[in-house]
């Protein structure tokens, strides 16, 4: 058994087709399946059903893919720490961030890493939260900034900032003159939110359990920049995370913000690593320059905007 075998073996269970298994391994479609017909014969078990017009695994394939990922994240940590030993700072750091975060907090923090560390090649994968999750215990990812709570053992959990929401209204609403609210007076008022998966949809249903605030009817959508030309065309109000609503985010004349009073809704933003991951040490460097996102970005202080005549 090799790790090119159990790679194959990954790859056919993500791809679900041979041929497109084959180039994501950079080999012809039969060196793939002979590969796998090797792993078959030494496990002494069928991985895969044959006979069906599309890829299937069988009970034991998908246990031994469970066990291939393993081995293969094992065996590409073994190859970062001996890497990382030598070159502490330089390499590749695969990390992890949720839509309604990543596009906002790049712009303040990329700068300060590039120039904190200059070798380092940062790869970026944005997607929904429990994505990233999987992505990371299965070690597709290095690391990943996430919304707590999280809950998981093997994981580090290394706490980054915590960052205030605003409300979001058009400049016709009746709140508009407003410069901030208290939670409870948002129990008059339906709150327009994210659709099922993003973790803000989670962390505002929780705003309206608090408030007694309800969800818009037959509304959902699919970003916060829907969200927020939403509010501008004056179809309703939503609640927007503090770093969405600075620079280099253009400001809509249509939108007024408004702060709450203590205690303010947030949300927690924490950096994620496997305790088993050989870049520990290098990681928590890595959090430290997310921690120093200016405090002004999360200031619940917003700047005098002029109201509505």
């Amino acid at each position: 058994m090799t790790l090119r075998e159990l790679q194959y073996l990954v790859a056919l269970a993500d791809h679900l087709h041979f041929r497109r298994a084959a180039e994501a391994c950079f080999v012809s479609q039969p060196t793939l399946s002979t590969q796998i017909r090797k792993l078959e014969d030494e496990l002494g078990v069928p991985l895969i059903e044959r006979g069906t017009r599309k890829v299937m695994l069988t009970p034991a394939g998908r246990e031994a893919v469970e066990r291939a990922r393993r081995i293969l994240s094992d065996a590409q940590e073994m190859k970062e720490a001996a890497r990382r030993s030598r070159e502490p700072e330089a390499g590749t750091v695969r990390l992890g961030l949720f839509p309604t975060l990543g596009p906002y907090l790049l712009p303040h923090v990329v700068p300060r890493i590039r120039a904190r560390f200059p070798r380092l090649e940062l790869l970026l994968i944005e997607e929904k939260s429990e994505v990233l999750l999987t992505r990371l215990r299965e070690g597709a990812l290095d690391a990943a900034l996430l919304a707590l709570p999280v809950h998981d053992d093997q994981l580090h959990c290394e706490f980054l900032f915590e960052e205030p929401f605003f409300l979001a209204v058009p400049d016709s609403h009746p709140l508009a003159r407003r410069r901030s609210l208290a939670m409870d007076e948002l129990s008059r008022h339906d709150l327009m939110l994210l659709e099922d998966g993003h973790c803000m949809r989670d962390q505002a249903l929780d705003v309206c359990r608090r408030s007694g605030a309800v969800e818009k009817p037959e509304f959902r959508a699919t970003s916060l920049e829907t969200l927020r030309q939403m509010v501008a065309a004056g179809v309703g109000i939503t609640l927007l995370p503090a770093l969405a609503t600075r620079p280099p985010v253009p400001p809509s004349g249509n939108i007024r913000l408004l702060s709450f009073a203590d205690p303010a809704p947030s949300r927690r933003i924490a950096m994620f690593w496997r305790r088993s991951s050989a870049m520990g040490t290098f990681l928590g460097d890595l959090a430290q320059v997310f921690r120093q996102v200016p405090e002004a970005m999360l200031d619940q202080e917003l700047e005098a905007t002029p109201a509505p005549p």
